[in-house]
């Protein structure tokens, strides 16, 4: 992947020259805390959805790992803009990652707390229109082992593995249970259905309850649509229409099928078509509402 200009504790150095230490016990332990955000071309020029909401998370997911970060919300926020500006981009992906630095040993106390950003031209995430899901083998994490809110790189043990399972099988994607036996999430989206003019999504108690997520529930009630969040079988499946996937990598992406079983006609159904072309619309500032949520 080639990146000119990385953001990296409060300066800007190469893509090529940002590196670090072989100890780094976040890269031993998964003690490091991200997000991913993404921006868009619009005609006032590039614009990052929900920073200011992503950066906050980032804040929170630190301190949950123990981690002190040593800038502000403001700075961050300044630094992705001009990272934006100075890699001469248009639209893509942006990751923040806060991590401790070299120490071995489980507890990082003493360890340096370290900040990076990067930023590169990325495309739609899961590129079919209309994906196929499997339902892992593995269940999400127990809400009760970790703090579900955080987005700590650890946790992404857990996706990688349905991920794999489900690419050997021959689909496009995960789709985990939570412990009692829910329908929880993806390895790295946020999971709806819709029946009628309602939609229909999991609870949070076991899920990352993502920002795209957030967005969708606030689209759907700007159109019309009931919003209902409530526990879901998988058995429960064959009774909706539509369902799709909500990430801010994924966007807004249609499920035809989970678990080989057909998911209404098995196409991007009505109500899907009209909340995502609204999200295409909000994130290229083409949408009357939630303006906020476009940083410049």
């Amino acid at each position: 992947m080639n990146i000119k200009f990385v953001w990296m504790n409060g300066g800007f150095v190469s893509g090529a020259k940002a590196s670090v230490p072989l100890l780094t016990h976040s890269l031993h332990y998964g003690s490091a805390v991200f997000e991913g955000i993404r921006f868009y071309e619009t005609k006032n020029g590039p614009a990052v959805f929900r920073l200011e909401d992503h950066i906050k998370r980032l804040f929170y997911s630190a301190k949950v790992m123990g981690m002190n970060i040593p800038y502000s919300q403001k700075e961050l926020c300044d630094a992705v803009l001009t990272l934006i500006v100075k890699n001469k981009l248009t639209s893509g992906y942006i990751r923040p990652i806060v991590f401790y630095g070299s120490k071995m040993g489980l507890d990082p106390t003493g360890a340096d707390v370290n900040v990076a950003i990067a930023c590169w031209p990325w495309g739609k995430y899961l590129a079919k229109e209309v994906i196929k899901v499997k339902i892992s083998k593995y269940i999400r994490i127990h809400p009760e082992s970790s703090d579900m809110g955080a987005k700590i790189s650890g946790h992404y043990a857990n996706s990688i593995l349905s991920t794999l399972e489900a690419k050997k099988a021959k689909y496009d994607e995960a789709l985990f249970l939570d412990y009692k036996g829910n329908i929880a999430e993806g390895p790295g989206e946020n999971i709806f259905f819709v029946k009628g003019n309602t939609v229909y999504l999991p609870s949070t108690n076991a899920i990352l309850s993502g920002i795209t997520r957030n967005t969708v529930m606030a689209l759907a009630r700007d159109l019309g649509y009931e919003v209902i969040e409530k526990d879901i079988k998988p058995r429960d499946i064959k009774k909706y229409n539509e369902a799709f996937f909500t990430g801010t990598a994924a966007e807004i992406t249609a499920i035809g099928n989970i678990d080989g079983e057909i998911v209404g006609i098995g196409k991007e159904g009505v109500v899907t078509k009209n909340i995502r072309e609204t999200y295409q619309r909000l994130v290229s500032g083409e949408y009357p509402r939630h303006k906020n949520w476009l940083s410049y």
